[in-house]
């Protein structure tokens, strides 16, 4: 008898431990920024245990430095990174082993911005002005595609590197407008300091639609367990989200008080309508379509096919 209790005893510990070794599976996630309103899904995830019930303890690290996410991925350092789908072809091209598994901001955010109460009314009118930017490569094809639209090329502007003082700079009249800014947080941003922005969207200008924040993987870890397990967390998290705006939002600053802001709580808003719902699909024609405007823009030599670049985990 004393040996049967024995034998039950250790093979409910046994169980137990199994069990508790799947519950803290660790998945660490890469954000492409410090963490902000674009990542409500994964931190509503982690504050309504949906992480936690698919047995994954997720840890959200944010990178000292933007610009090496995709290569720490690349290299194994994190299991998941956040990326920006155009960049995506870029990495593919300079030969990092990286695919897309999944999608968290299902449109567009860059804009071309302008004061709305300024003499630009259409593209038309940057005929001769400056436009200030951040960063090179995608958003200069972006312009460019934007402004042959209405006649006009990349020689009809002036370029100017404002760093990240985006709206300072649009605000300041050192340029006439602001390329790369989002949508979701520049003209807020501007509202809260008195001046009115007008944003013309890429995707309305001859950019095909893109996806603008991705999960990627190294390809190592395509067929990884985990990944299913979490894009289905955040996909509750997302269905959350839009059900209970208002509660979201208490969870998220109860994660993250000092984001208790007018500015986050009108980005959150904002942000809402464009997260996916279904994150782990793929829209194969969407990629495919992109993948042939980075082409076209001589931004990679070639398009690769979609299933190079991109996964559907199921």
């Amino acid at each position: 008898m004393k040996r049967t209790l024995l034998a039950i005893a250790i093979a409910i510990f046994t169980s137990f431990n199994a069990s508790a070794v799947h519950a803290a599976d660790k998945l660490t996630v890469m954000l492409e920024w410090f963490v902000n309103p674009d990542h409500a899904p994964l931190v509503i995830a982690a504050q309504n245990g949906y992480f936690a019930a698919a047995g994954l303890d997720v840890e959200l690290v944010p990178p000292a430095d933007p610009s090496t996410v995709p290569r720490l991925v690349a290299a194994g350092q994190a299991d998941i990174g956040i990326h920006y789908q155009p960049n995506l072809y870029l990495d593919r091209a300079a030969g990092l082993p990286l695919k897309r598994i999944g999608t968290l901001v299902e449109t567009p955010l860059n804009t071309v911005t302008v004061l709305a109460d300024g003499p630009i009314k259409s593209l038309k009118d940057l005929r001769g002005k400056k436009i200030g930017f951040s960063v090179t490569g995608f958003e200069d094809a972006m312009l460019k595609r934007m402004l042959e639209g209405e006649g006009l090329s990349l020689e009809d502007v002036e370029l100017v590197n404002v760093n990240f003082a985006l709206s300072p700079s649009l605000i300041g009249g050192k340029v006439d407008a602001t390329l790369g800014g989002f949508r979701n947080f520049e003209l807020t941003q501007m509202r809260i300091e008195g001046h009115e922005g007008r944003s013309f969207f890429p995707e309305e200008h001859g950019v095909p639609v893109y996806d603008e924040l991705i999960f990627v993987t190294n390809d190592a870890l395509a067929a990884d367990p985990r990944l299913p397990r979490f894009l289905e967390a955040v996909e509750k998290a997302a269905i959350f989200l839009t059900n209970h705006p208002d509660d979201a939002w208490k969870l998220f600053i109860a994660a993250y008080p000092n984001l208790d802001d007018a500015l986050n709580r009108q980005a959150f808003t904002d942000t809402l309508p464009r997260f996916a719902k279904r994150p782990a699909a793929l829209d194969r024609g969407r990629y495919q379509r992109f993948g042939d405007f980075m082409q076209a823009s001589g931004l990679i030599q070639k398009a690769p096919p979609v299933e190079d670049i991109a996964l559907e985990i199921r």
